[in-house]
């Protein structure tokens, strides 16, 4: 048996030329400059849009309680992030203190009057946000502190309940059958009915139909009255006609004697004359007796005029008490 023949050996592959190693180290080279150019760019994007580098100034925040508070919490006004929760102490009060980075271009929005709140709902993430009334006030300082105020939507659950609670107990006293309120209804329900009775809102006021039929009764009883009166005062030959003539009558009377006063005020003017006149003639004092004697008789009658006018006055006025009148 003859032997095989030995199977050839391939040679070795030879390596590439030199220049292609090189190529493959550098283009290797480059990609890492690349990537860590690109890893750098990104931190440095990443910081400055998150305000590392620009100038803040520090706002403390003290709570009594800081839960659901993270660093990196933004702290808002109207709705825009002006600040940023950079770390969170607990002091030796026990209080939590919020450290919170303000950056200079928004602390504008911050003053000495503001109020900062901590509101946590019972669905959705917790938030400060801050609240300026009044603009004008002087810009908050920085390093200050304030209290944040909690509005803690969770912590109200209990308070709501039992207000609830105590509102249905009310509820529930207010409509029961020996209550209040059923004892005012049935009240009005009473006088609702006496309203829509015989004698409507007389019956309500008084309580029975009686009584407010004696007022009618007395109401028209006076009406009666009222109409008998007018006639009896108002009426033809009446009070008022009786009293209109009689003032008719002291009218006239009153008018004569007015008269009968002017004739003695003439007379009277006479008697004056010849007073003068006996004065001044002495000589003729006896025809100036004979003349006041006739004047004296003139006198007289005017005066017994004015005496039978009074009487007539007297007589005719129906208010007299006083029968006689005293003649100056």
């Amino acid at each position: 048996m003859s032997a095989s023949p030995p199977i050839p050996i391939p040679p070795p592959p030879s390596d590439g030329p030199p220049h292609s190693v090189s190529n493959l180290e550098r283009k290797a080279s480059l990609l890492l400059w690349l990537v860590s150019a690109v890893i750098v760019s990104f931190a440095l994007y990443v910081m400055v849009a998150r305000g590392v580098f620009e100038q803040t100034q520090q706002l403390v925040l003290v709570s009594d309680d800081s839960e659901g508070v993270i660093a990196g919490m933004d702290l808002t006004f109207s709705g825009f992030p002006i600040g940023r929760v950079r770390r969170i102490d607990l002091a030796d009060d026990g209080k939590a203190r919020m450290v919170i980075d303000v950056p200079k271009k928004d602390a504008h929005w911050l003053r000495t009057s503001s109020i900062f709140t901590l509101e946590r709902g019972v669905v959705g993430d917790t938030r400060i946000r801050a609240f300026s009334g009044i603009l004008t006030d002087p810009a908050l300082p920085a390093n200050a502190e304030r209290t944040l105020l909690r509005g803690d939507t969770s912590a109200e659950i209990p308070r709501l309940v039992a207000s609830t609670r105590a509102l249905l107990e009310n509820l529930e006293t207010m409509t029961g059958s020996e209550s209040s309120l059923n004892t005012s209804l049935a009240h009005l329900k009473t006088i609702t009915e006496r309203l829509t009775g015989r004698y409507g809102v007389l019956t309500g006021v008084f309580g029975t139909e009686d009584h407010a039929k004696k007022i009618i009764t007395t109401i028209d009883h006076t009406n009666t009255l009222l109409s008998k009166t007018d006639q009896r005062v108002f009426g033809q030959g009446g009070v008022m006609d009786s009293t209109q003539a009689t003032i008719d009558s002291v009218h006239a009377a009153v008018q004569q004697l007015n008269l009968v006063l002017q004739d003695a005020r003439h007379t009277l003017t006479k008697v004056d004359a010849v007073l003068v006149e006996a004065q001044a003639t002495g000589a003729n004092a006896r025809a100036a007796s004979t003349d006041l004697g006739t004047l004296r008789t003139e006198v007289e009658a005017s005066l017994r005029k004015i005496g039978q006018l009074s009487n007539d006055i007297h007589r005719k006025w129906p208010f007299a008490r006083d029968t006689d009148i005293k003649l100056p």
